[in-house]
């Protein structure tokens, strides 16, 4: 596929996630009611919300990679902070640079993402993670948007139900398919394909797409990292028809 293909589909797409994540964000919080018929469309609301949530986290993690729009540096991090930011106040230099190291160092003390103590238990590792990433900057700037949001007029329940709790669903959905089961250790060991230290969670390509933006082939992204979140099923179905001892393996996983 061209660079120029490439960038204008990942283009394409990073904006309609964006804007439907805007545009259910503002929605949700100042112009949804909450009695009435239309309460049932709420928990329906709330997983679209968390699914684009995760989403503006895998456009900026595409550009990290610079997989976002290829030989467009400045322009990969332009979004990826806007998504970034929008997200939970993150900084994208602070992220890229750990995510990188992430990359040199899987699965080892070195990985910021990664729980060395007890790489099995999911409870330590996803607060180490939750923590390191979201300080007191972090903190500062999100209160302060809070604060703005209810100086506007909006209500306690709808910041609730419409930032609070699709923001926690999705950083639980990155955490569970992009980090810890793809790279947690088995109770009896250490249980990997190669020195990626990453296994893939086979999934139909709809679930796949679901639950992380196919996140979950993670071996795959781990072996072409430059591949954005769209092509990794294309990379897996290649990796599959060569026979792959990795692939084969992470199967009967």
């Amino acid at each position: 596929m061209s660079v120029a293909r490439q960038t204008m589909i990942g283009l394409t797409l990073a904006g309609l996630i964006m804007g439907g994540w805007l545009v259910l964000h503002v929605w949700g919080i100042f112009f949804q009611p909450l009695d009435g018929p239309v309460l049932a469309f709420v928990p329906l609301m709330i997983l679209t919300q968390s699914w684009l949530g995760a989403g503006m986290f895998i456009i900026a993690h595409d550009a990290m990679h610079g997989s976002l729009a290829p030989g467009r540096p400045r322009l990969n991090g332009i979004i990826g902070q806007v998504c970034l930011g929008a997200y939970a106040a993150f900084s994208f230099r602070t992220m890229n640079v750990a995510h990188h190291k992430h990359h040199r160092t899987p699965g080892s003390a070195s990985d910021p993402d990664f729980h060395a103590d007890r790489p099995e238990a999911f409870r330590p590792w996803f607060f180490g993670f939750f923590t390191r990433y979201f300080g007191w900057r972090e903190f500062s700037l999100v209160t302060a948007v809070l604060v703005a949001y209810l100086l506007l007029g909006a209500r306690v329940a709808n910041l609730i139900l419409f930032w609070a709790i699709p923001a926690s669903l999705s950083a639980l959905q990155l955490f569970v398919f992009g980090t810890w089961l793809p790279h947690r250790h088995h109770r009896s060991g250490p249980d990997f394909a190669d020195h990626h230290n990453a296994r893939t969670i086979p999934m139909p390509w709809l679930v796949s797409l679901l639950t992380s933006f196919h996140f979950g082939l993670h071996h795959e992204h781990h072996l072409s990292p430059n591949t954005p979140w769209w092509r990794l099923p294309e990379v897996r179905r290649a990796t599959l028809a060569a026979g792959s001892p990795e692939s084969s393996r992470e199967s009967r996983a």
